[in-house]
């Protein structure tokens, strides 16, 4: 563990520099209804189409919330790369993006209950966002950054964990820190905890779910879980929605951080607002507990409106 790991601020904060993330960017349809499906039929319901991917909501929302320079490296189609594009750099961000000659962009279908709750269920095609490889990755992308943040959903592919692997490996040795969120329970349960672990070896912070903690720890209390993971990763931030989040370092819990109030309308990216705004804030010089509320701001702010970007200045 890094001596600013020990003295109580993340590893690397406080640094100068950029915020590259390497993950998905995915067309989002969103699906807002009342009430149960109608197996069969119709049920009524307000569909709009956005931009999203994890890896790329949490670009733009680091972007929103004052980072001051974000890049992100990903992999579209040809037919929406784009209007990927133009939403990205719209949001600050500076997007390198692959465009896949074989494959169309993932695309992932939102269905969200226009209940209270605004709870999200994904049908996700990932397309050309898990066809990212050690060949689109250069050292070069390094050059002046400060963090690096891992999209989990890298893991999910053969052909994105060797370029995960070998993004670790050089900004290790670049002492660059890096970050990655699971990003998603489901996925990890097909991959397994124990696999899991292996491949994020080396990550310096680890922002999990609830649920993604659970599922890694075997472990049913949240707080529990981050202590646990956190003796294999120096800094765990478990996100836990309306909850709000549980910090976590060298086996103990250092800070639980209350949620933001707030009317939910879509929790679609509300982790990927919280990671990217947590991010921002330990680039700005935050300690990570001071970090986590701002988390915690933008996820209450997320989840105020339909899909999990942030939106354009002005």
């Amino acid at each position: 563990m890094s001596g600013a790991a020990r003295t109580g601020r993340a590893t690397g904060s406080a640094r100068a520099g950029a915020l590259l993330v390497v993950g998905d960017v995915i067309t989002d349809v969103v699906a807002r209804y009342r009430g149960p499906l109608a197996a069969g039929t119709d049920t009524a319901a307000s569909i709009r189409t956005v931009p999203g991917g994890a890896g790329a909501n949490v670009a733009c929302w680091a972007a929103h919330r004052g980072a001051a320079e974000v890049r992100l490296l990903g992999r579209v189609g040809a037919e929406a790369a784009a209007w990927h594009e133009r939403e990205l750099v719209a949001r600050g961000v500076r997007p390198r993006l692959v465009v896949d000659p074989e494959v169309p962009t993932g695309t992932v279908i939102c269905l969200v209950d226009g209940g209270a709750s605004a709870e999200r269920t994904f049908l996700t095609d990932s397309g050309a966002s898990l066809r990212l490889g050690p060949a689109d990755w250069s050292d070069a992308l390094l050059d002046g950054v400060a963090r690096l943040h891992l999209s989990g959903y890298l893991l999910f592919s053969e052909t994105s964990r060797a370029l995960v692997a070998v993004a670790v490996k050089a900004a290790r040795a670049r002492g660059v820190p890096v970050s990655l969120d699971p990003a998603s329970a489901g996925f990890l349960g097909e991959l397994g905890a124990g696999r899991f672990l292996a491949l994020v070896e080396g990550v310096d912070v680890l922002l999990p779910s609830r649920d993604e903690a659970c599922l890694l720890t075997g472990l049913a209390d949240a707080a529990e879980a981050a202590a646990e993971l956190s003796l294999r990763v120096p800094l765990v931030v478990v996100k836990q929605g309306h909850e709000g989040a549980a910090v976590a370092r060298s086996g103990k819990v250092s800070a639980r951080v209350p949620a933001v109030p707030a009317a939910p309308r879509d929790t679609t990216g509300a982790g990927d607002a919280f990671t990217g705004a947590f991010l921002a804030a330990l680039l700005a010089g935050a300690y990570p507990e001071e970090a986590a509320k701002e988390g915690c701001r933008a996820g209450a702010r997320a989840v105020e409106q339909v899909g999990g970007r942030p939106p354009p200045p002005g």
